[in-house]
């Protein structure tokens, strides 16, 4: 006679919420030492970004109370480590005494919801503004060992498609694109100067540099090509090796088309603000721009992907983002921070607009494009119309 796999309906309902959060709405195990009897999942991008399923007893006020205290704990950890400010926890207790006040939870950002039995969740308001759909992705038409093993699949299969993801998301490719821009910039450098002379490298400065009265006058194309020309040999091999250090990650991450663009982008926007605020006569060369958009790029994708990012977020990103400014505001003689605050708006702005896959919605990145197009335009006017009045 075949064992079968008997699930009481505690089990049963654990089983089945499970799949729903995991294969339905892209929810992730939150690993946590010494919580027992309790399932974490978090999904930052839903409206309820934490998902508690607690199996274990509630008996009275009192140990909910320090339910309570324990999840605040918890959630302050976690908002912290993922730079959120808000967070929603759905807690479902399935074994909750009656000694227990159903109206004991006044916090509106813990929601607690009381389950016997799977009519308990159809009862409860948030649920049916939040997750309209689970009551009826809970219907199933197998049972016993059939159900289990079909929940089982699912949930491995999705964690397999997700751990592919992750693998192909972070692993390392051959980054084409930046090698070209780094050729281009040291080419730009060496070949002028090697070949032609230092009057032809200086020539080739002044016509095609970022020169406000010039590009007032018509020159627009030095907002372009301002971004790939550089004064000195230790100008170079800064901008270059940041490049070198950014420019492959960025790349992975967006891929070679969007990447350019946020190159790019992000160079002619910190060459409007370097014409904007520097003056008339003032001069402004080096890709310092394009690589700070770089920066508010890896910000932008590091803060969608800061469950698995977010001790980088905060112990790399930003303070390399801010020693830079710092510097930048040190050495304002010889830098130009213009540039770098520019091109660093530039980049978190045009990354928005672009998106990142799987994680921006389409709505997000119309509302993006929108902004950027609005403050690019703003930008331009300062820039051509406001500054010289």
């Amino acid at each position: 006679m075949e064992n079968e796999i008997v699930l009481d309906d505690k089990n049963l309902i654990v089983m089945k919420l499970l799949h729903y959060f995991i294969t339905e709405k892209n929810y992730n195990p939150i690993i946590l030492q010494g919580v027992e009897n309790e399932i974490w999942l978090e999904n930052l991008d839903e409206e309820c970004k934490v998902v508690r399923i607690v199996s274990s007893y509630i008996h009275n006020d009192e140990q909910f109370n320090f339910d309570v205290f324990k999840t605040k704990r918890i959630i302050s950890k976690i908002k912290k480590k993922t730079f959120s400010f808000n967070i929603n926890v759905m807690s479902i207790f399935l074994d909750m005494g009656e000694n227990v006040k159903e109206d004991i939870n006044t916090d509106p950002k813990l929601i607690a919801i009381n389950v016997h039995d799977e009519d308990d969740l159809k009862k409860s308001s948030f649920i049916k503004n939040i997750f309209p759909d689970l009551i009826s992705k809970m219907k199933y038409s197998e049972e016993g060992v059939e159900l289990f093993l079909k929940i089982s699949n699912d949930i491995n299969r999705h964690n397999m498609e997700d751990a592919s993801k992750m693998d192909k998301l972070f692993s390392s490719k051959v980054p084409y694109v930046t090698y070209i821009l780094l050729a281009i910039n040291i080419l730009l450098f060496i070949v002028p100067l090697l070949f032609f002379g230092e009057n032809a490298f200086n020539r080739l400065l002044v016509y095609f540099c970022v020169h406000g009265s010039s590009i007032r006058e018509g020159q627009y194309y030095r907002l372009l090509t301002g971004i790939f020309l550089h004064g000195s040999l230790m100008h170079l091999f800064c901008n270059c090796y940041a490049l070198y250090v950014l420019g492959p990650q960025i790349e992975s991450f967006f891929g070679k088309v969007k990447y350019l663009i946020i190159y790019l982008f992000s160079g002619i926007m910190g060459s409007l603000f370097s014409m904007t605020f520097l003056g008339n006569d003032s001069v402004s060369i080096g890709a310092s721009g394009a690589i700070f958009g770089l920066m508010g790029a890896l910000l932008y994708f590091g803060y969608h992907y800061r469950v698995y990012l977010g001790n980088v977020v905060k112990t790399q990103i930003i303070p390399l983002i801010l020693i830079n400014l710092a510097l930048g505001f040190v050495l304002h003689d010889t830098i130009d921070n213009f540039s770098h605050i520019g091109g660093l708006i530039g980049g978190f702005m045009i990354t928005r607009s672009i998106g990142i896959k799987d994680k921006t919605s389409k709505s997000e990145m119309i509302n993006g494009y929108i902004i950027t197009a609005i403050f690019t335009i703003f930008m331009i006017y300062i820039a051509f119309v406001y500054s010289v009045r």
